[in-house]
């Protein structure tokens, strides 16, 4: 009897890539997972090619293993085999290349002895039916891929495709399955999650009426949402008990000089009051923030952080602009000096830091945590509001709900001791 080969998936990016990784496992048939890229016969690369950065860290990696494990085949995947997969097959820096829609072909694919290159299309939606997640307690749906918009500094529509739904009964079947089997918590993902349903006769309010009716289903959180896509529909939720305490909100900037540079939908005084009427309802918000894209002067610097400190804003997911090739900002003068975008970036984190203390202090009790596996007695989950919480036991409580209160609050998070 042959030995099945062995093979390691290295995720890089976001949660949507790590979706379609556990898409990739579920259709391994004739191959073995293994945890030890060292000691694998095939290693898969999910890639980002978000930025320059991103593609640099992809090819590092792929060259540092050709040093430690040179008899693996590295076969390259995600959005990077759109951007570079011709570049680096034609390099022989990998031995095959799989666009997102072979993805669900992956068995068959790597059962190829000779080198491939099998890039497919950007109009593929999956259809298969993901029923464990490895090592996570919290279950990730995808339910959307691409992205219609054309924001300057972004790529990743010409390497996803524009913006079309999954099908609503494959999201709910998913559902159900996870559901059936303990996941309680679900995290809706995709490349513009908003865009769900526009092309169906749908909308994202819809589907999550429909998720919450399906047993199990304990609670749900969104992934980032663009303001305009917040519509009286979806705010009729709000005060919906599964419904998770905090949405990720992309703004990218809070110049309106910035926001028509990056060709953005939103404008300041809109997401002002939207951000308010939504904090009103008990919620932590969190968004994106692009620091030091072309064009941002100190006068404008100025204006966007005073307005951040305007924002209910409890988290944040600041970027240092970096260049993405083939996209309009790569253009863009003046640029700004990275020192001068470091500096920014600092300040622009360390005054939401303080927002999001303030935050913990208001809402420390009833505090609703779903755990991770732990280690030494020491677990950590995530709350309601989407704040980090680290729980002491004695107990095994790996993947248990949690009720806590008087947590205590500290500056890099909340802590509590359960006393058996």
């Amino acid at each position: 009897m042959q030995v099945p080969k062995k093979i390691y998936f290295k995720t890089f990016g976001c949660r949507t890539n790590q979706f379609d990784t556990q898409v990739m496992i579920s259709k391994l048939k004739e191959f073995e997972l293994c945890d030890d890229e060292q000691c694998s016969d095939i290693v898969v690369v999910n890639s980002c090619t978000v930025t320059n950065g991103a593609d640099s860290s992809v090819r590092n990696y792929i060259s540092s293993m050709k040093r430690k494990n040179p008899n693996a085949k590295v076969i390259l995947a995600g959005c990077g085999s759109h951007s570079k997969g011709e570049s680096l097959f034609e390099e022989k820096k990998v031995f095959g290349v799989i666009g997102h829609s072979e993805k669900e072909k992956i068995n068959e694919i790597l059962k190829q002895e000779k080198p491939f290159y099998q890039i497919g299309d950007l109009t593929h939606i999956d259809s298969t039916i993901v029923e464990e997640f490895v090592g996570k307690s919290r279950a990730f749906i995808k339910i959307q891929e691409g992205c219609s918009f054309r924001c300057s500094y972004c790529i990743i529509p010409s390497v996803r495709g524009d913006a079309r739904s999954h099908k609503e009964a494959d999201i709910l079947a998913q559902v159900e399955k996870l559901a059936s089997n303990g996941f309680g918590e679900f995290i809706l993902t995709g490349t513009n999650v908003g865009s769900y349903g526009q092309d169906r006769g749908s909308s994202m309010a819809k589907l999550l009426k429909k998720m919450s009716t399906v047993r199990g289903v304990r609670r749900i959180r969104i992934g980032s949402l663009e303001p305009i896509q917040i519509d009286d529909e979806f705010k009729e939720l709000l005060c919906e008990p599964w419904m998770a305490k905090h949405l990720h909100i992309a703004l990218q900037h809070t110049s309106d000089k910035m926001l028509k540079l990056m060709n953005r939908r939103n404008t300041f005084a809109a997401d002002l009051k939207l951000f308010h009427e939504i904090a009103q309802k008990g919620y932590a918000l969190g968004t994106d923030y692009i620091v030091g894209h072309p064009g941002e002067d100190d006068k404008e610097w100025a204006e966007a952080i005073d307005r951040v400190e305007q924002l209910p804003l409890t988290h944040i997911h600041a970027f240092t602009y970096s260049k993405r090739d083939n996209t309009p900002s790569a253009t863009m003068k003046p640029e700004v000096r990275g020192d001068t975008a470091k500096s920014r970036h600092k300040e622009l984190t360390a005054l939401v830091q303080a927002k999001n203390y303030e935050f913990r202090c208001t809402y420390r009790q009833n505090l609703e945590v779903l755990l991770e596996n732990g280690k030494n007695g020491i677990y950590h989950g995530f709350d309601q509001y989407f704040n980090k919480i680290e729980v002491k036991s004695d107990e095994d409580l790996s993947s248990n709900w949690m009720l806590l209160n008087d947590v205590e609050v500290g500056n890099e998070g909340n802590k509590i001791q359960i006393l058996s």
